[in-house]
């Protein structure tokens, strides 16, 4: 028959005091994490009695979070990375036991965004959505809300009075930035048109972006032709043909920012009809497409989001969010700085 392995067994066998074993076993007054975890595992190894109460009480000290993530699959290579980003985040987290469940809408639809939140709510504590701002989804956040699970708006804001906060980068700012590095390649008074793609008319962030960008055109380029906004719907196909039914209208047509997905069809458009060269494009999101481009000429600036941050911040802001912390005055929302890749740059 084994010898029970007592108290002052595990002390010596750990290289501790008793009076820490005491201390780890009754939480009596603190102890070091890394301590705490060194002791459970020799407990573990000698079969020590008391083994799941150790670790009862070093996993119940530990504060925990889920976080839901709301994502969209119309552009699969970014919305991967930003899970993994997120995940990676959660990785990383010391301070908290911290769990991120991911769910894609079926598509950018309000119907299809209401499900996902539906589906992550029985779930998480918090949740981070990239959506379409719209009075339904307003309301669920709404309903989100009031159910104790704060709402953090991603990339583009939304339901503004009721989300917890908007974090991203700043789309004004992002829209202005485009427009000034589009007309920077075109001399003063040589004329050209400059083509704008969006994702829809319910993406704030994209409204944003389009706002910037022809504030900044009309003030101080009015010698450029703005076309009028062509809606993609975030897809590379619908872009695509709309791209090369715009050269082939407008002749003198010189730049094209495309505002969020569908960067990928503007690029073909502009490779297969010889264009680079006398057609700039500038598009978000540093990808393989966008970096071959760049090296082949045909896009001259890439405004990436910086995801790594996001997912940090985020994961700070959920915390605060579910602990009943108040969004802080101009905390409402959080804007990170974007970052400009030039072709040089890769």
């Amino acid at each position: 028959m084994h010898k029970r392995v007592t108290i002052t067994d595990l002390a010596q066998a750990a290289g501790v005091s008793t009076a820490t074993i005491d201390r780890v076993l009754n939480g009596r007054s603190a102890v070091r994490r890394a301590t705490a975890v060194h002791v459970l595992e020799i407990a573990r190894e000698m079969g020590f009695h008391a083994a799941p109460l150790l670790e009862k009480r070093l996993i119940g000290a530990q504060e925990s979070l889920t976080i839901g993530l709301v994502l969209l699959p119309t552009e699969p290579d970014f919305y991967r990375q930003f899970q993994a980003e997120a995940e990676a985040a959660a990785l990383a987290e010391t301070g908290l036991r911290l769990r991120i469940v991911t769910e894609y809408a079926a598509n950018s639809s309000p119907a299809a965004t209401i499900a996902a939140l539906e589906r992550l709510a029985p779930k998480v504590q918090a949740i981070g959505l990239v959506a379409v701002d719209h009075p339904r989804v307003t309301e669920a956040v709404a309903d989100l809300r009031a159910a104790g699970i704060p709402v953090i708006a991603l990339l583009s804001d939304l339901a503004q009075g009721v989300r917890h906060a908007y974090l991203g980068v700043n789309n004004l700012k992002v829209g202005r930035v485009a427009a000034a590095m589009l007309a920077r390649g075109v001399p003063k008074g040589a004329g050209g048109a400059l083509a704008l793609f969006v994702g829809g008319q319910l993406w704030h962030g994209h409204e944003l972006r389009e706002t910037g960008f022809r504030s900044y055109i009309r003030r101080e380029r009015p010698d450029l032709v703005l076309l009028d906004t062509q809606v993609n719907l975030d897809t590379d196909d619908l872009t695509y043909e709309a791209a090369i039914a715009l050269m082939a209208r407008h002749k003198s047509l010189c730049g094209i920012y495309c505002c969020g997905g569908g960067r990928n069809g503007v690029i073909r458009a502009v490779r297969e009809e010889r264009r680079h060269g006398e057609i700039d494009v500038i598009a978000n999101e540093l990808t393989e497409t966008t970096r071959r481009a760049m090296a082949e000429g045909i896009v001259s600036l890439v405004i990436d989001t910086p995801l790594r941050e996001i997912c940090t911040t985020l994961v700070t802001l959920a915390r605060q969010a579910v602990k009943g912390e108040a969004a802080a005055e101009g905390q409402a929302q959080v804007f990170l700085p974007m970052r400009l890749i030039l072709p040089e740059s890769i």
